[in-house]
């Protein structure tokens, strides 16, 4: 970000910061590695700032921190193959008040295809316009609706009641 003082840095991190972290934490579902992926997001930015518009700062700062986040589950997903963590759940977490998701609702969230996630967090918790998500995820901005769309449908679909099928029922 070319002739961005300090202090306007810091009010960039200060504006991005929480609604950034609450996107990577719906990624990660993990505060601490959550935390470490926002700032490195924003220390790659700062020594790319030369670089990155004024206007892009956003989108740029996005994209870094869903990219970092999707390498460190892959690497997660990996090792839970290796490692007897696989085995042990952990309860659902909250942070700074935000709600606690039920694990079937994280998986759901989780189970979603990547380029539908994506979107689904950035609008949703972000609060970015579908014209901000389309930079971030290089699509148009049609494509972002329609995928916004399709990943609250799944959503409703995976969290609808399970039906229980009693003995009557079977017969």
């Amino acid at each position: 970000m070319t002739g961005v003082d300090e202090a306007s840095w810091v009010e960039l991190y200060r504006v991005l910061e929480k609604p950034l972290y609450n996107v990577v934490y719906r990624w990660l579902w993990d505060r601490m590695e959550s935390q470490d992926v926002v700032q490195e997001a924003f220390l790659r930015c700062w020594r790319a700032r030369g670089r990155i518009r004024p206007e892009g700062f956003n989108a740029f700062v996005y994209r870094t921190a869903l990219n970092l986040a999707s390498n460190r589950r892959r690497r997660k997903k990996l090792w839970r193959f290796v490692s007897l963590d696989a085995w042990s759940e952990e309860p659902a977490s909250q942070h700074d008040g935000a709600p606690i998701l039920s694990r079937r609702t994280q998986r759901a969230i989780d189970e979603l295809p990547e380029r539908l996630k994506r979107v689904l967090l950035l609008c949703e918790l972000a609060g970015m316009s579908y014209g901000e998500i389309a930079a971030v995820t290089g699509v148009r901005e049609g494509t972002v609706g329609s995928r916004r769309s399709r990943a609250l449908a799944l959503l409703r679909k995976r969290l609808q009641p399970q039906e229980i099928l009693t003995d009557a029922d079977r017969a």
